[in-house]
């Protein structure tokens, strides 16, 4: 089996529609796909009407979180949309996005940068905003030869001249707010390599690892699993990963975070085992996992 937890749609920061996204799932010959876009549910209605025969839709979301002051992600699984406090706790996170971006447009537009909020807007459609969105609207109106220049400190990387803090949930409560919407957390690509993309991005922490200790004060609070493969994790941090999670009890999952085009449409590129998969899915209880109707 071939159980791909980690993918994005252009419901968020992805660039391909979710019916799209479960259309090349198949043509990767997964089993299993997680539609996890940022902090939001949108897509499971499209991607549902989209899935080949043969795919699960496993119903996902990866949660913004901050661990230290550090940036720290949650990869949530069926888990009620309709539950009312996380969903209320997702729409807050989803409107200070859209202040920050607004804020970082600004800033940019100080230093120079002739792009303006409509742009940034337009390209992200009805997507949640993200940095991603900005970068893409810089990269378009030349300020920077491509998006992933964005993400310095001379932009919009964390600590750079335009960045704009946002809000993010307290990883604990946020893993208590799954639990209690009956799914099942799993804390995202924790190591990536130094001077990968997600470090690029500030996606976890600008290269800085999650350490044992709050790894281990998560698996306390809740924490189901730890994305041990991942396509930025190298294969020294995978190995002290794996046994890290065996010491705590963690499923070991993972994914391709692809988000299409921006990371070269690599759909199964990481997956999950098949008894790490089974045991995550039967520890929820908020939603089950989707076939086409």
């Amino acid at each position: 089996m071939r159980a791909d937890l980690h993918v994005h749609s252009n419901a968020s920061d992805g660039t391909d529609p979710p019916a799209e996204v479960m259309r090349r799932a198949g043509r990767a010959r997964l089993d299993a796909v997680a539609l996890t876009d940022h902090d939001t549910v949108a897509g499971y209605a499209e991607a549902r009407r989209g899935l080949p025969g043969s795919l699960t839709l496993v119903p996902g979301m990866e949660l913004s979180c901050r661990l230290g002051g550090r940036s720290l992600h949650l990869l949530a699984y069926l888990f009620d949309p309709d539950d009312p406090e996380l969903a209320a706790e997702t729409r807050r996170i989803r409107d200070d996005r859209v202040l920050r971006a607004r804020a970082m447009v600004q800033r940019l537009a100080e230093l120079g940068v002739g792009i303006t909020w409509d742009q940034v807007a337009a390209i992200a459609g009805r997507a949640v905003v993200g940095r991603p969105h900005i970068a893409r609207a810089m990269a378009a109106s030349g300020a920077i030869a491509e998006p992933g220049v964005a993400f310095t400190r001379d932009w919009i990387g964390d600590g750079g001249r335009a960045y704009v803090h946002r809000y993010a949930l307290d990883p604990t409560r946020a893993i208590r707010l799954v639990r209690a919407a009956g799914g099942v957390a799993v804390l995202a690509h924790p190591r990536p390599a130094r001077g990968s993309e997600l470090a690029r991005q500030g996606e976890s922490g600008a290269g800085s690892a999650v350490s044992d200790e709050q790894i281990a004060a998560l698996a306390a609070a809740g924490l189901a699993g730890v994305e041990v493969f991942h396509p930025d994790q190298p294969e020294s941090e995978r190995a002290r990963l794996l046994g890290l999670a065996s010491d705590l009890g963690l499923e070991a999952t993972g994914g391709s975070d692809d988000h299409g085009s921006l990371t070269g449409h690599r759909l199964g590129a990481e997956t999950t085992a098949a008894d790490a998969y089974e045991r995550l899915i039967s520890k929820a209880t908020g939603a089950k996992p989707m076939r086409r109707d």
